[in-house]
């Protein structure tokens, strides 16, 4: 079992974070190449050790907002793009935000994994997949809008 530290690499190109902050992205954590699916976390709200994480543009988000996002993007979307221009090149096969709450309900000690949205694709553009393949690709990124209130 990969363990949640090990689906996250150091990041790279952004400017260095502030002494004493280690800021990382998330990789894809399971891949398979005969069907061209991938996993992993699309986003996470609060780590193992319960600390609420800062994205890269200085913003976080409340578990309740994330599984709200989660939601909307389900119903209404569930379309993968590439690099947020071309569409239609992969498609949402799984999905699960894991609150506390559910995590709880399923038997997942406290601890275990962090309070985030896992998702899978089924890539359905095989140059698209050679890049997810090869690294090039190697995190899910996604995109949205919502109001900045100031913390």
């Amino acid at each position: 079992m990969i363990s949640f530290k090990d689906m996250i690499t150091p990041a790279t190109p952004h400017p260095a974070p502030p002494a004493g902050v280690e800021k990382r992205k998330l990789r894809i954590a399971k891949m398979d190449d005969e069907r061209m699916l991938a996993f992993g976390w699309a986003s996470v709200a609060i780590r193992v050790d319960g600390e609420q994480i800062e994205d890269w543009q200085k913003d976080v988000i409340d578990p309740e907002e994330l599984e709200l996002a989660a939601y909307n993007f389900v119903e209404l979307y569930r379309e993968g793009g590439e690099m947020h221009e071309k569409g239609d090149v992969a498609v949402l096969i799984e999905s699960v935000v894991f609150t506390e709450e559910k995590q709880e309900a399923i038997g997942i000690p406290p601890g275990t994994l962090p309070v985030g949205w896992w998702i899978g694709f089924h890539v359905t553009d095989p140059d698209v997949w050679e890049k997810v393949k090869s690294g090039e690709y190697s995190m899910f990124s996604i995109g949205g809008e919502a109001e900045r209130i100031e913390i």
